[in-house]
Parts: C-alpha cells; sequence; structure tokens
C-alpha cells in the first residue's frame, strides 16, 4: 500500500515517526488518514522535519521502502498539465457526474415505477383469469343441465308420441 508521509523527528537521536497523511485506494484515488495514524521509523535520518515521503507497507503494515516525494509530484503535475486537468476542467467533470447520477436516479424510479405497474397489471390479468375460470365451469355447468333438459323434453316428447 502506498501512503503519503510527513516525517516527525521526536527526539535528538534521530528518532522518527511517519505521520501518515493519506493512503492510496487505486491508481487514481487517495483518502485522506485518520490524524493520529503514526509509523516509528528508523530510517528517515535522511529526511528532515516536516519533509513529505511516500512509504510503501506490506499488508502487516510494516514500512518497505521510503522515498522522497518530489519526483513522483513532478510526475503527477506534468500529467495533469500534458492532459490539460484544469480546476475548471475537474469542476465541469464533477458536474456532469452529478447530472449522470441524477439522470440515473430518475431512469431507476422510472423503472421502478414501471415494475410496479407491470406486477399490479400481473395481479389483475390473474384475476381475471381466475374469474375466467369460474364463469367457464359456470357455463359448463349451465350447458350440463341444459343438455339434460332437453334430454328429459326428448324424452317427455317421446312419451307424449307413444301414447
Amino acid at each position: 500500500m502506498l501512503c503519503l508521509a510527513q516525517v516527525e523527528i521526536k527526539d535528538s537521536a534521530n528518532r522518527a515517526e511517519l505521520r501518515i497523511l493519506a493512503r492510496q485506494r487505486s491508481e487514481y484515488a487517495w483518502a485522506i488518514a485518520n490524524e493520529q495514524d503514526t509509523l516509528d521509523c528508523a530510517q528517515t535520518t535522511q529526511y528532515y522535519q516536516g519533509s513529505l515521503v511516500l512509504v510503501t507497507l506490506s499488508d502487516a503494515h510494516e514500512i518497505l521502502e521510503i522515498s522522497d516525494v518530489k519526483d513522483w509530484l513532478l510526475n503527477i503535475i506534468s500529467t495533469l498539465l500534458v492532459t490539460g486537468v484544469t480546476p475548471q476542467f475537474l469542476q465541469k467533470e464533477s458536474e456532469r457526474a452529478e447530472q449522470w447520477r441524477q439522470n440515473l436516479t430518475l431512469q431507476s424510479q422510472d423503472l421502478d415505477r414501471r415494475v410496479l405497474e407491470l406486477e399490479a397489471r400481473r395481479e389483475q390479468l390473474e384475476q381475471l383469469e381466475e374469474t375466467l375460470k369460474r364463469e367457464k365451469k359456470q357455463i359448463e355447468s349451465l350447458a350440463a343441465q341444459y343438455r339434460e333438459q332437453n334430454e328429459e323434453l326428448d324424452r317427455r316428447s317421446s312419451e307424449i308420441e307413444t301414447r
């Protein structure tokens, strides 16, 4: 893990601490560190009080490497200047990202509304289907009664004709 730190000399015996200022989260993302986040270090004798350094830490938070921040910082500045990243550009990008986020939120709300509408329509269709099934059973029952009555009439007509 890469960290930006400030050298703090604690006494005349060159005992030093590194106060972690920020931690790298990804290639272009950094997070401000807790003010009390410090590391004891004997490797800082070449740096002065208040010097900024880059510290590479292991997963166990052991110091693997300490380097001067100058080259890293100059690289960042030259990259920003070459690519034209200015405060105005960053502001516009921030505004664009906010508009995009708002559009996504509106689209998400619209999709949620549509899902609710579809669910309500599905429930209506299920209710209509149940109603149709009940009505079909009633019609089949009435048709069966009609056939029975018709057969009964035919039988009675036959009886009357035979008399």
